[in-house]
């Protein structure tokens, strides 16, 4: 639960930004593009947050520094409601960036070592499923508070309730207990982390290419699709955006059953058979003739592309070192988060060479491909055990096996 809430709150701060592009810019009186371009300060100090937060996770414990990265996002969230002008808005939020980078990390390797391993791959899913609903709660709170609210006081509302997560650092006091397999791994100063970082790199590249290419498939078929909608099939904005609410649905739901499937099939098959479904709708995502067709395809599709991000947190945990797992996953996370950030530039240069039906829909089938063959030719470990105790118990299951 914490882990869930910390990435759905930590989603749902990042997106009230997407829904006040137009809001921002009349209030500091600056174009568009000068918004817009904030949301890439976010993305290109995640890393940062990464680097930091994971550190410290492996340093001091997850819960700790879990507590403090919601609480630092949250004042930041906070601040972003009183920004006076552009400039310190700006500066806002790159530094909401460094705590957006350093939940995912930390919370996925405590809830990760904290879930029981047969069923780790559906909670995995759960909590993938956090940045889904983040978007919709944000989604839902720009059609009903901004409104209620006189424009130059509504955008600030927004931001203030993007403080609220940090009450969540109360729970994750009373109620998380520390992960035990951080207390049995830990290592006891910060260059044995570096070294043993250091000493996977085979691992940690694998999972960086890995990782932008997933960051590729979800941001490709997502980012510019409401635009497309409107731009290639001729829909309004409010059928564009019932779309967008039907198919983020179908995000939460292929997170869910493809990680419960990983559970049975194993987290490369899951992954495979969720990209699997992804390019069979294709045809009906980018180039479905009827409204019915291209909500069928959205559906379907996202519920592959999420499908297969669901296994994501139980996968990397379990390919990561054990004294390491704070830091690793998440890093290699936010890294390709950045070296997939001109995705939605090459598929709009596209646009203009191909149309944009075949610059989305050749785009993706590319990279689900690529996403496949690095999969395929990968590794896991499904149901590792991250404690001496379920090293025990796996153990005495396989001795009991025929």
């Amino acid at each position: 639960m914490a882990g869930f809430l910390g990435w759905t709150l930590d989603a749902f701060d990042f997106f009230v930004v997407v829904f006040l592009f137009d809001t921002l810019a009349e209030q500091f009186q600056v174009p568009k593009a000068l918004i817009v371009r904030t949301t890439i300060y976010t993305l290109a100090m995640r890393p940062l947050g990464a680097l930091l937060f994971g550190w410290l996770a492996d340093r001091f414990g997850r819960r700790r520094p879990l507590m403090a990265n919601v609480i630092f996002y949250s004042i930041i969230e906070l601040l972003c409601g009183f920004a006076p002008n552009y400039t310190t808005f700006a500066i806002l939020r790159a530094l909401y960036g460094i705590g957006m980078g350093g939940e995912w990390g930390v919370g996925a390797s405590l809830a990760m070592e904290m879930a029981p391993r047969r069923w780790r791959g559906v909670l995995s899913g759960v909590l993938q499923s956090g940045y889904a609903i983040g978007n919709l709660l944000a989604a839902v709170a720009a059609r009903f508070v901004l409104p209620s609210f006189a424009p130059d006081v509504g955008w600030r509302v927004m931001f203030w309730i993007g403080g609220v997560p940090a009450l969540l650092a109360l729970y994750i006091r009373s109620k998380v207990p520390e992960s035990e397999a951080w207390h049995e791994h830990r290592l006891h100063s910060s260059r044995e982390i570096w070294r043993t970082v250091a000493s996977h790199w085979k691992t940690f590249l694998y999972l960086l290419v890995m990782m932008a290419l997933f960051n590729m498939l979800s941001h490709g078929t997502q980012d510019l699709y409401p635009d497309f909608l409107i731009s290639a099939h001729g829909l309004s904005k409010s059928a564009a955006s019932v779309i967008a609410i039907i198919y983020t649905i179908g995000m939460v739901v292929g997170a869910i059953i493809f990680g419960r499937l990983s559970d049975s099939i194993g987290r490369r098959r899951s992954i495979l058979a969720a990209l699997l479904l992804s390019l069979a709708v294709i045809p009906w995502w980018a180039f479905g003739s009827t409204v019915m067709a291209l909500v069928f395809g959205s559906f379907l599709l996202q519920a592959g592309v999420q499908g297969a991000w669901g296994i994501v947190p139980a996968h990397l945990n379990e390919l990561s070192p054990d004294a390491v797992r704070g830091l690793l996953p998440g890093l290699v996370y936010q890294l390709g988060v950045l070296i997939a950030s001109p995705t939605n530039g090459i598929e709009f240069a596209l646009r203009d060479k191909l149309g944009y039906q075949w610059a989305l829909g050749a785009f993706e089938i590319s990279v689900i491909v690529a996403l496949a063959i690095v999969v395929m030719f990968g590794r896991e470990q499904k149901g590792r055990a991250f404690t001496r105790m379920e090293a025990e118990d796996l153990w005495e299951t396989s001795v009991r096996s025929p």
